[in-house]
């Protein structure tokens, strides 16, 4: 690989192009690392406190009211944000599920699909699920079939 950086004071912000003969895992985790440098770090609370996690620790983010909360296995915290905000600035594997929900489909242990419509996901060791409706459910599909 061959990196070459050129400074030219006309630019107003930095501009990023890589040139390749094709797509592989190597320019995807450059594209990642690149994408998690301009997103905004999220601050979490609970309480009077401010917790500062992990995104992979989280499984899914929804609407409680007017709260939007993210769910660890074992607890819930309040981002002040909009789910479309959020939605914005999670990295790809985050996908929305339904109107209130944003799912880390890297968490997502399995995935029932009922006759009603609706489905329900399950995460890994713990027993928090949330559904999917069936608008977003074959985005959910396809989100996992790129994933797996």
């Amino acid at each position: 690989m061959k990196v070459r950086i050129e400074l030219d004071d006309s630019l107003e912000q930095v501009e990023v192009i890589i040139r390749s003969n094709q797509l592989g895992p190597e320019l995807e985790q450059i594209q990642q690392a690149l994408s998690r440098l301009s997103r905004p770090s999220l601050v979490f609370y609970k309480g009077t406190s401010e917790y500062f996690l992990k995104l992979e620790d989280l499984l899914f983010f929804e609407t409680d009211g007017t709260k939007l909360m993210g769910h660890t296995r074992d607890d819930a915290y309040e981002v002040k944000m909009k789910l479309y905000e959020l939605e914005d600035c999670l990295p790809s594997h985050f996908c929305r599920v339904s109107k209130s929900t944003i799912a880390n489909s890297k968490a997502i242990y399995s995935l029932d699909k009922s006759f009603s419509g609706t489905s329900r996901i399950s995460f890994y060791k713990t027993h928090k699920e949330v559904h999917v409706s069936r608008h977003y459910y074959h985005l959910l599909k396809e989100k996992l079939q790129e994933m797996r």
